[in-house]
């Protein structure tokens, strides 16, 4: 199967969902080109966006366990081109 680059958005709006998220993020470091993590204090939440060069099928399926987990904002976008893989 052919690899994909993806950004995912995830804002994290309840502290008890950080654990989750890094959980399925570490299932899922094999996958991960790079994760930028903000403390956004004043607001009381998070922002992390992480850069993944995978299957379509795995980032998809990344990114719907991630909107499952309450308190937690989840987007994806995909790159135009498939790129050539590993």
């Amino acid at each position: 199967m052919e690899n994909r680059l993806a950004v995912i958005g995830i804002i994290i709006e309840e502290i008890d969902s950080a654990g989750p998220v890094n959980e399925l993020l570490h299932e899922h470091s094999q996958y991960i080109v790079g994760r930028m993590g903000i403390p956004y204090r004043s607001r009381e939440i998070s922002v992390i966006t992480i850069v993944l060069d995978a299957p379509e099928q795995v980032i998809s399926s990344l990114s719907g366990k991630l909107g499952m987990i309450p308190g937690i904002s989840v987007k994806s976008m995909f790159a135009k081109s498939k790129g050539n893989g590993q």
